[in-house]
């Protein structure tokens, strides 16, 4: 498969995507767990079917030392046993923050009620900003059709 655009040749998208990731800098630097954050991207990536930071998010994951084990049960997440408390809480208000469309009063209370027994201020804002941005990610990678299983670990660092 071909992407439909090369997004680096076009001078505003370029400008754009590095801005994106800039802020995935920012955001990789504060104290929301790191695993949490990948986990959290690779879900909303599962949903919005992004192939490309499916790929991404998994491998650089693993690169993290996360196991593929709990990984490969992200998307059965609710059934699963291999994940913290805290981590299921981040997976929900991805997963409702990701289809916000589909419910009319957007994030239910409890959603976020139980995201913020485990997060502080700083890292539930971290959390919001992380399930905005790889949405963003996700919209520009799905509609212009980028390809997925090239990525590298640390190819846009």
């Amino acid at each position: 498969m071909d992407a439909r655009l090369n997004l680096p040749a076009s001078p505003t998208a370029e400008k754009i995507m590095k801005y994106l990731i800039s802020c995935d800098r920012v955001l990789a630097s504060s104290t929301l767990p790191a695993a949490t954050q990948e986990l959290v991207k690779l879900r909303a990536s599962q949903i919005n079917g992004c192939g490309f930071c499916v790929d991404m998010h998994s491998k650089d994951a693993i690169h993290a030392g996360e196991k593929w084990e709990r990984l490969n049960l992200v998307a059965a997440w609710r059934e699963a046993t291999v994940f913290t408390e805290a981590e299921r809480a981040a997976l929900e208000l991805a997963e409702q923050g990701t289809r916000i469309a589909d419910a009319a009063g957007g994030v239910p209370d409890e959603v976020w009620a139980d995201a913020a027994k485990h997060y502080d201020e700083e890292q539930l804002g971290t959390l919001v900003a992380v399930i905005a941005l790889i949405n963003t990610f996700n919209r520009f990678n799905v509609i212009t059709q980028q390809p997925a299983g090239g990525y590298q670990p640390g190819q846009f660092a």
